[in-house]
């Protein structure tokens, strides 16, 4: 197993080459979202693995993506708001695993300070390229 400095990736952070690579979380720098908010991606060519650090009381604006979405909480507690009018909620807990199907609206506060995972297929390319405003932009109103 090759260490991570050792793969070639492209312009995104994407893998290119077929060896495997080792990850280590606590070497990875946490990128700041916003002030409340962090993370830690890695990508594969058809997979990403991310974890999320919500302070609480953080959200994550109310958005939708044509990526398929799995969210585990390892530790804390999210509130999602979910589907086209919103008039879903769901309080996610420590242990607990949500699927979020592609293009389903969402948006999750943190009622506790959390740590979750995301996986996302495909990858999130707005994430990796930096086009993903809506999570780095204040709500309206808040």
């Amino acid at each position: 197993m090759s260490d991570s400095k050792d793969q070639s990736a492209d312009a995104t952070g994407t893998p290119t080459s077929s060896s495997a690579t080792l990850h280590r979380w606590e070497e990875m720098p946490r990128e700041v979202v916003t002030p409340q908010i962090g993370r830690r991606i890695v990508t594969g060519q058809k997979v990403m693995l991310t974890q999320v650090y919500l302070d609480k009381g953080s959200v994550v604006p109310r958005h939708a993506h044509e990526n398929e979405q799995i969210t585990w909480i390892l530790k804390g507690a999210l509130r999602f708001t979910l589907g086209a009018d919103g008039d879903r909620e769901v309080i996610v807990r420590a242990g607990d695993v949500l699927h979020i199907p592609a293009h389903l609206p969402h948006e999750a506060e943190a009622l506790e300070d959390t740590l979750d995972v995301d996986v996302f297929a495909p990858p999130r390319a707005d994430w990796l390229d930096g086009t993903d405003a809506y999570f780095h932009d204040e709500p309206s109103g808040k």
